[in-house]
C-alpha cells in the first residue's frame, strides 16, 4: 500500500500546542484525517477536546505547531478556511425567537448565496436533517434534538468539505441520540466530532483519536482500540460512560 500525500487529508494537525501561562491545555498533538473520514475525537471532560476543534477552526490561535483544513494552513487562511468548514460547538447558538426555516434564509443570506442556490440548499438540509415537521416553529419550543438538526442544517447550508463537531449528541435523550447519529451518517462528509461516551464511538466512527490530559494517547479503529490492552487501566481510572 502506497504511502499517502499531505494533499490526500482534508484535517491535519502536527506539533499543535495550546498554552496557557504555564497551563498545558493540548500539547504536540499529530494525526490526520482523510477525505469521508468520520473521526471520533474522544476523551474525558477537559481533555482539550474543545481547544483541539477551535484551533482547527481558527477561533483560536495555536501557541505552537500547525492546523491545516483542505490542505490550507488555519492560521494564514482563516476566511478561506471558513468557506471549506462547518462548526457546530457544544450548544451552539440559535435565535430561540426564530423559525428554522426564517433562520437558513438568514444565515444564508448572511453568506451572500445566490437566491436560487441559497433556496436549493435550504430544501436539501431540511430533507437530510429531517426538519419538515417545526419548519415553522419557535426554535426556542423545539426539542434538545430538534435544535441540533436545525444547527446541523445551518452549518451544512453553504456545502462545506469537513465538519467540525463538538459533543453533538450531548444532552440528548436515548431517541434524539439516534435520530443525531442517523443524520450524522448520511452527511458524507469528512467529519470530526468529540465525544466522552465511549460506548457511542462505534456507532458513528470508523476511527478514533484518544486524547487525556492534552495529549493523544491512542489513533485507530474502534476494533483496534478494545485490543489495546495497554490502556485498560487508563479506562479503569476514566468516567468513560454514558
Amino acid at each position: 500500500m502506497s504511502e499517502q500525500t499531505s494533499e490526500e487529508f482534508m484535517i491535519e494537525a502536527k506539533g499543535l500546542s495550546k498554552y496557557y501561562g504555564d497551563f498545558i491545555a493540548v500539547e504536540d498533538l499529530d494525526f490526520s484525517i482523510k477525505k469521508g473520514e468520520v473521526v471520533a475525537f474522544l476523551g474525558p471532560n477537559g481533555a482539550g477536546k474543545s481547544t483541539t476543534m477551535k484551533m482547527l477552526t481558527g477561533y483560536l490561535a495555536p501557541s505552537a505547531g500547525v492546523a491545516k483544513v483542505c490542505g490550507m494552513e488555519v492560521a494564514n487562511n482563516r476566511s478561506l478556511v471558513a468557506n471549506r468548514i462547518g462548526y457546530l460547538p457544544e450548544n451552539g447558538p440559535l435565535y430561540e425567537e426564530m423559525t428554522p426555516i426564517s433562520l437558513l434564509n438568514f444565515f444564508g443570506d448572511a453568506r451572500s448565496m445566490d437566491p436560487s442556490t441559497k433556496n436549493d440548499r435550504i430544501s436539501e438540509v431540511i430533507e437530510q436533517c429531517a426538519l419538515q415537521t417545526v419548519l415553522n416553529k419557535p426554535i426556542g419550543k423545539l426539542s434538545r434534538g430538534f435544535r441540533q438538526r436545525v444547527g446541523m442544517a445551518n452549518v451544512l447550508l453553504h456545502e462545506p468539505d469537513v465538519l467540525i463537531m463538538d459533543e453533538p449528541t450531548a444532552g440528548l435523550d436515548p431517541n434524539q441520540v439516534l435520530e443525531v447519529r442517523k443524520t450524522i451518517k448520511g452527511i458524507g462528509k469528512t467529519i470530526l466530532l468529540s465525544t466522552h461516551i465511549l460506548q457511542e464511538v462505534p456507532e458513528v466512527a470508523d476511527r478514533i483519536l484518544l486524547i487525556n490530559n492534552g495529549r493523544l494517547i491512542f489513533q485507530g479503529t474502534p476494533d483496534e482500540l478494545k485490543n489495546e490492552s495497554s490502556l485498560d487501566s487508563w479506562f479503569n481510572k476514566q468516567t468513560l460512560a454514558a
